[in-house]
């Protein structure tokens, strides 16, 4: 199989070469050859329209200010912005990490399909199998949260424009499906203008981004916080009484700013040159969503004149409650909630494009329920429209939690930030332990220093994971109790059942043919050069 498979790929790379074939049709030539996969969706997304997709599924500005008062709660504004900087520091490593992967294994798998290939062909098929599930559980419960944000933004804006209407979880329950369905219609049938509206979606998030603090910079004055409130005051109002442990369990607001490495990876089969574009695209990401959520959280800090008052905000959306202290009216918040609504919402568009696609191809892989059914592309809107239907359903029924326990609901959320980095683990691990030799490399080579960034990231890993099933709050009651431990050994067991009813007699695992790789890095079809 091996001897044929490295004959047609050199016969491709001849081909490519005398033909004068297109940047697509070669893309589509190496996926086949080397990844075993026929081109079944349109590369229609640009360097540019690839990009917009990460920063809009990270908004990390606009995100941050959903779930800034946990944060405030363990540390204060000092802790945030710190740790806001500590945080993009390790998740740029496992960004590197993770580009690295994808040069050399451009498959709208992503992680799942690295976590095959790197752990060997005895182990591949297994590792492959959780890493695959356990990234499609983390886009499940993002979809949740993100669908939770917009709708409970919706619900402050109504709020501020009724103050007498009370806030019941039913509201944010019926916001949260229009705009899941909304969303998901807009990915399945408007699939050929995903890229711009990608586009769009960028100049809307940045638009907003820069609005606001313009808006918060000048409204707020003499009534801005001090310097030692935002940069040197330390605030423990967790219970802890443990600085650094409430330090780091503040680092999940973080995490949920910049915790999204793996999203262009799973378009890079729609894309041209993918093993040179989505390393780019990743490590702009990175920068990006550090850049634009320490400027936003810079100004939304120096916006509050009453933290008592914003921690005892009547809604569940306190950030509402800064807008309305740096503005000083309730029509000011209105104003800047409804911006930050706006730039939201692509996210949810984004995240629904990414967990549709990671659905298809572990769908196309035999690896999903009814998977023949699943991987099935609309010849019509040239999309995978059932799986990204499939997934929006599941993100319906995570939402009904929300009416019968907000508590259950937040701990959904906080489980997307450790079911993600432990799928991360499970493509860079087996990296490290089978000596970074299982792959081609890619034009995003790391070189010697590989070692050591991988490792530093899955130590980083390691550590967050613990601490982020720790409570966020004493003494612990039904009420603040953290349950990502049992969501997310829930998750597990869940794998490892239909592991043993399906996966382990009918699931092969994705391939990489090695020897057609390397026959496409040598004719430079795919160069091993540094990243240019």
């Amino acid at each position: 199989m091996t001897v044929t498979r490295t004959q047609t790929a050199t016969k491709t790379v001849v081909e490519t070469k005398n033909r004068g074939l297109g940047v697509e049709d070669k893309d589509a030539l190496k996926l086949e050859a080397a990844l075993g996969h026929k081109q079944a969706l349109s590369r229609g997304f640009g360097l540019f329209s690839l990009t917009s997709l990460g920063i809009i599924i990270a908004n990390s500005w606009s995100l941050t200010g959903g779930t800034i008062v946990v944060a405030i709660s363990n540390g204060g504004p000092m802790a945030v912005l710190y740790g806001l900087i500590l945080v993009t520091i390790f998740y740029t490593l496992i960004s590197a990490s993770l580009a690295e992967l994808v040069s050399s294994i451009p498959s709208s798998g992503g992680v799942y399909h690295w976590a095959s290939v790197t752990a060997g062909p005895r182990y591949g098929r297994v590792v492959g199998w959780y890493a695959g599930f356990l990234n499609l559980c983390g886009w499940l419960l993002s979809a949740a949260s993100i669908s939770s944000t917009l709708g409970i933004e919706l619900v402050a804006l109504y709020q501020l424009s009724y103050p007498e209407v009370e806030w019941k979880s039913w509201q944010v329950f019926i916001a949260f499906q229009v705009v899941n369905w909304m969303c998901c219609c807009i990915v399945i049938f408007g699939n050929r203008y995903l890229p711009l509206i990608n586009k769009i979606a960028f100049y809307l998030s940045m638009g907003g981004l820069f609005v606001t603090i313009l808006v918060l910079a000048i409204m707020s004055r003499g009534r801005r916080a001090s310097d030692t409130f935002v940069w040197k005051e330390y605030t423990d109002l967790s219970g802890w009484n443990n600085d650094g442990l409430c330090f780091i369990l503040g680092l999940i607001n973080a995490a949920f700013a910049v915790g999204t490495p793996d999203c262009q990876s799973h378009v890079a089969e729609e894309i041209p040159e993918p093993e040179k574009n989505v390393p780019k695209g990743i490590m702009i990401q990175i920068g990006t969503s550090f850049v634009t959520a320490f400027a936003y959280l810079i100004a939304l800090f120096y916006s509050i004149s009453d933290i008592e008052l914003v921690l005892d905000s009547q809604s569940q959306f306190p950030t509402s409650e800064i807008y309305r202290q740096a503005t000083g009216s309730t029509s000011g918040a209105l104003g800047l909630t409804a911006v930050l609504f706006l730039a939201t919402f692509p996210t949810l568009i984004g995240t629904l494009i990414t967990g549709g696609r990671t659905f298809w191809t572990l769908s196309r892989d035999n690896a999903a329920p009814f998977g023949n059914f699943f991987t099935k592309i609309s010849p019509t809107f040239g999309s995978p429209l059932r799986a990204t239907i499939a997934v929006s359903a599941v993100t319906t029924c995570l939402g009904a939690i929300q009416v019968g326990s907000t508590t259950a609901f937040s701990a959904l959320i906080g489980s997307y930030i450790v079911l993600s980095t432990l799928s991360y683990a499970g493509a860079i691990l087996p990296h490290v332990l089978t000596g970074r030799k299982t792959i081609v490399p890619g034009p995003f080579h790391l070189g010697k220093a590989g070692f050591v960034i991988n490792i530093i990231s899955l130590l980083y890993i390691a550590v967050t994971v613990v601490f982020f099933c720790f409570p966020f709050a004493m003494p612990v009651e039904a009420g603040n109790m953290n349950y990502t431990s049992v969501i997310v050994s829930g998750f597990v067991v869940l794998i490892t059942f239909w592991w043993f009813v399906h996966g382990a007699w009918n699931y092969e695992g994705p391939k990489y043919y090695k020897e057609a790789a390397k026959q496409f890095a040598d004719s430079g079809s795919i160069g091993i050069a540094e990243l240019s």
